[in-house]
């Protein structure tokens, strides 16, 4: 329990404790203007409530977390990066060579999608073709 009586955490508790206050004070005020009359603060009046209650609930998980040792970003495995999958299509050149001919466009996305695939490590704006850009 020491831990949680650090200089840090005690400006955590008295900032959560603030930020419970402020949003009750304000689901408060928003019931009052809804009492008046403005139907849109009956949410508000509902909606400020819910985020104290969600800030005491991720604060009540943060001391937990603390005081069980563990963080939950540290507990997972660590992960090597692996290469990027490539997926590749087979399209014989002949098939290619006729689809190409009837549109230009096509034939030069095309040729733009090949020189991607021969450099995997280039961004698309290093494509040498300036109609592309």
């Amino acid at each position: 329990m020491r831990r949680l009586l650090t200089p840090g955490w005690l400006a955590g508790h008295a900032l959560v404790l603030a930020s419970v206050a402020a949003f009750l004070a304000l689901g408060w005020w928003q019931a009052g203007r809804a009492a008046e009359g403005n139907t849109l603060s009956w949410a508000y009046t509902f909606e400020w409530p819910l985020f104290a209650v969600f800030v005491i609930v991720m604060w009540v998980r943060e001391m937990r977390l603390t005081l069980r040792g563990t963080r939950a970003d540290e507990s997972a495995p660590a992960v090597e990066p692996r290469e990027r999958p490539v997926i590749t299509r087979r399209v014989s050149p002949a098939t290619a060579a006729t689809d190409d001919a009837d549109d230009p466009q096509l034939a030069a996305y095309n040729e733009y999608l090949a020189w991607l695939n021969e450099h995997p490590d280039a961004r698309p704006g290093d494509y040498p073709a300036k109609e592309l850009r």
